[in-house]
């Protein structure tokens, strides 16, 4: 079975621009965000969501990484 490992660079300026960000803040740019980067507006949604899960101050953010932290170990995700 052929594997899909996504793009290295955005097809549009914003998608190249978060791709950027995104290597900014974790060092290497994840699958999951190349994969969505074949399709712009899908890597512009997602991107979105991110940032607004971020800027909600409904829960502390010590909280919501430990939430994250607890979800990946329960569903084996590496991320």
């Amino acid at each position: 079975m052929a594997r899909t490992f996504g793009v290295d660079r955005g097809r549009t300026l914003l998608s190249r621009l978060i791709l950027f960000l995104t290597r900014r803040r974790l060092g290497h740019v994840p699958v999951p965000a190349r994969i969505m980067a074949l399709q712009p507006a899908l890597l512009r949604g997602g991107a979105l969501m991110e940032l607004s899960q971020e800027s909600a101050t409904l829960v502390p953010i010590r909280y919501k990484k430990l939430a994250q932290m607890l979800t990946a170990s329960r569903v084996g995700c590496p991320f």
